[in-house]
């Protein structure tokens, strides 16, 4: 089926990089805009972004850098990481392996995919991976785990399975990567029991993703191992990931954490996503998943989906056998209560 996408003042449901930037984030970027600064991530706004993301996780020790974009953050990660020989461990629906047109491979590292549970690795799945890996020299040795917190369907993680899969990982002598494009969805979730502190004791490297929380761009990365420190800046350089004009990354990192305005712009995506979920619901149409973050997956029939597409742009996630669709919903920062309460009203 063709499902047509034209309409005037379509409202964006996609995915929650849509709109440009938060005001605060703008109005960060006209600061000093003539004032020179010391260039390749140098400059005072950067440092002091980077010493506010400390602060946040109370950990004076780790190490930041700010890139552009999450795949640029997966590759300097892994690939910093990893011998040519060594492997990733993920689940079959990681965005890694899903969504990046095969960037890691494309560095020359198999990934090993392992089922999901709820989109989520477990200890059980990492286990079986190595056990499944082990014919050396003739198979590539597992040496990472990625996961993504939230998961590419929108669950989150609890303190009791992300510390699992970390201790399954030092006992196995692998290191713990966490992909962190919506990590702060993750930590405004109702479920939620992990704070910024925990990621820095519990992973070996993680990025928070702004992208996706308000910056027009930027991530940045956050090297807690003190075996990776030495040489990031080397392999971010490498890759084409260190910008001349980093100040344009630190002055959007400093706005957002300098107050509570990475936490409250994820907060308010949630609290629409769980709005719209609900009026789904009592609208008589099934949910294809709990809404524990800011996406939302919802099962309808055709003739809803063509009515819905001529004010909303949306994914159709999958296409199922009795000729109804399971949709995906994103919510942001960005997402006005009215667009919500008139996407219920057509269903």
């Amino acid at each position: 089926m063709t499902l047509s996408t034209e309409c005037t003042e379509m409202v964006s449901f996609r995915d929650d990089y849509s709109a440009g930037a938060h005001p605060d984030i703008l109005a960060a970027l006209g600061t000093d805009n003539l004032k020179t600064q010391t260039p390749y991530g140098e400059d005072e706004y950067t440092l002091d972004a980077q010493r506010l993301i400390r602060e946040k996780m109370n950990s004076p020790d780790a190490v930041v850098h700010l890139v552009a974009s999450g795949t640029m953050a997966n590759i300097v990660c892994i690939g910093s990481c990893l011998r040519p020989h060594e492997a990733v461990i993920a689940a079959s629906s990681g965005h890694i392996v899903v969504r990046e047109t095969g960037a890691i491979e494309a560095i020359g590292h198999k990934i090993i995919n392992v089922a999901p549970v709820e989109g989520k690795l477990t200890p059980k799945g990492i286990l079986k991976a190595l056990q499944q890996n082990t014919h050396y020299p003739h198979m590539s040795r597992p040496r990472l785990v990625y996961i993504s917190n939230t998961t590419e369907v929108g669950t989150v993680y609890t303190k009791a399975e992300l510390t699992a899969i970390s201790s399954v990982c030092k006992s196995n002598g692998l290191l713990l990567h966490i992909d962190g494009a919506r990590l702060g969805m993750a930590l405004a979730a109702e479920k939620n029991d992990l704070t910024l502190e925990d990621y820095s004791h519990l992973a070996d490297i993680f990025w928070i993703g702004g992208t996706k929380v308000g910056t027009l761009l930027g991530e940045a990365i956050v090297v807690n191992n003190p075996a990776i420190r030495e040489d990031f800046a080397f392999h971010i350089k490498q890759r084409g990931g260190l910008l001349a004009k980093g100040r344009v990354l630190g002055l959007q990192f400093q706005a957002l954490f300098r107050s509570n305005l990475f936490f409250d712009l994820a907060l308010h995506a949630n609290r629409t996503a769980k709005a719209l979920s609900t009026g789904i619901a009592e609208a008589g149409y099934e949910l294809a998943a709990v809404t524990e973050s800011n996406q939302v997956f919802a099962i309808v029939p055709e003739e809803a989906v063509k009515r819905l597409q001529r004010s909303f742009e949306f994914y159709i996630w999958e296409n199922l056998d009795d000729g109804r669709y399971i949709i995906r919903l994103v919510t942001s920062w960005a997402t006005e209560m009215e667009a919500v309460e008139k996407f219920i009203r057509m269903l």
